[in-house]
């Protein structure tokens, strides 16, 4: 696979493939947290976004002289040190956002989906392709705040990105911009794409699917025996 091949696939597969919430279900807590506006969402998504390219990038260049025993603490402080970067730089130059957004920056260290792809991805390709996983994840992370931050917005407070959108007789659903509203509209999301039979990490869990290779999901367990196996 050629390098611009690996690249439109690491993209695609973040966004829509595997995109990390509406099909991974990772990183639900500053999902279900900061999606109350359309800034917060993108603010949130695009600093995950940064950390998670330069991460990758890092840990896939380093990824052989780091012992297997200490792997994990490995990744968590090259992580937590452009963590720190991106916060001082909101606190800089952002200080409205990073106020909004609180200790959700720094929870960024300990993100699953940060963490899951150094460990599933970045930890074992090489740097161009761990790259463009950051990127693609960072997208469909992205995307996927904007698409609940929007929703919540709009039809929880009338307005876009903090500008009044609908008209003054509109009365706002002042649940979806509370923290119900944000399990609601996640919830109302997946149920479409259920019946859409669009498959997710949920249905897999639901099901009771523990990801043998049988089944050919994404990131499946090679030493799974199946569910056959384990009832033997």
């Amino acid at each position: 696979m050629n390098k611009n091949n690996v690249a439109i696939e690491r993209i695609i597969n973040g966004i829509a493939t595997e995109n990390p919430i509406f099909i991974m279900m990772l990183g639900m807590c500053p999902t279900l947290a900061v999606t109350t506006s359309v800034t917060n969402g993108i603010g949130m998504g695009l600093s995950t976004t940064a950390v998670l390219v330069v991460s990758n990038l890092v840990i896939s260049l380093v990824r052989k002289l780091i012992p297997d025993d200490v792997r994990l603490p490995a990744y968590i402080v090259i992580v937590a040190s452009f963590v720190t970067v991106t916060q001082l730089i909101m606190q800089a130059y952002f200080v409205a956002l990073n106020d909004s957004l609180g200790v959700y920056i720094p929870l960024i260290v300990v993100n699953c989906i940060i963490l899951g792809r150094a460990e599933a991805y970045a930890s074992k390709n090489p740097p161009l392709a761990s790259t463009f996983d950051g990127i693609g994840m960072g997208i469909g992370f992205t995307w996927g705040l904007f698409l609940l931050s929007a929703f919540r917005e709009l039809f929880g407070a009338g307005t876009f990105a903090g500008i009044q959108v609908m008209p003054s007789i509109y009365k706002p659903i002042d649940i979806l911009v509370k923290a119900p509203g944000a399990f609601l509209v996640l919830g109302f999301i997946v149920m479409a794409m259920n019946a859409m039979h669009i498959k997710t990490r949920a249905n897999d869990v639901a099901e009771g699917c523990d990801n043998c290779p049988g089944c050919g999901a994404p990131g499946a367990d090679p030493d799974c025996e199946g569910k056959e196996g384990k009832k033997a």
